[in-house]
């Protein structure tokens, strides 16, 4: 009940809320772009991706730039189409770049999933969800256990998240599909 409320409250954008969220972003702008929170600010997204109050269990803030890749400008020797400054887009989202900036600054953590908070003229924000995969409070969960498996290690580098499975095209399945799986790369005849 008090889950689908907060939704609501989220997906309505009531005056008070997006007054709030305003007032918050002019302070996270002056912070850092990692930064580690006590709870999550959007808790019915948190818990719905799999987040639980527990030890092992933290919540990061990560702020990303806005735009596409922000290249210089050859100063001579090109005609302008092969200029390479221009519609440059990156393959992978701001949302990857997030988790994989958070799981940076904290290498001995792993990535389980992230949701927006919301973006200004500047950044987009977004807050991960990162389990200890050594604490013996996660390793018993039969939910969060799987974490701790060896072929987890490193998942978000290699696209096991949501947002990387996203941008690698896993999330499409039937016709249509056909050659994403298991890799853009294995389908196209390059692996023997």
């Amino acid at each position: 009940m008090v889950y689908r409320q907060i939704r609501e409250a989220w997906a309505s954008q009531e005056g008070y809320i997006s007054e709030l969220m305003r007032q918050r972003m002019r302070e996270w702008r002056k912070g850092p772009a990692i930064v580690r929170v006590e709870k999550p600010t959007r808790l019915d997204r948190a818990r719905s991706l799999g987040y639980k109050a527990k030890q092992g269990v933290i919540v990061v803030r990560a702020r990303i730039r806005k735009g596409g890749r922000r290249k210089e400008r050859p100063s001579r020797g090109r005609r302008p189409k092969r200029m390479g400054v221009r519609k440059l887009v990156p393959k992978k989202s701001i949302q990857l770049m997030a988790e994989e900036r958070a799981v940076r600054r904290y290498p001995n953590l792993e990535v389980l999933n992230s949701y927006p908070l919301g973006d200004d003229g500047q950044h987009h924000y977004f807050e991960v969800i990162l389990l200890d995969p050594d604490h013996p409070a996660v390793r018993s969960d039969p939910e969060l256990g799987r974490i701790a498996e060896a072929g987890q290690r490193g998942r978000v580098h290699r696209g096991l998240t949501r947002a990387g499975r996203k941008s690698r095209g896993l999330l499409r399945e039937g016709k249509g599909a056909e050659k994403v799986r298991p890799s853009v790369r294995a389908s196209r005849g390059e692996r023997e």
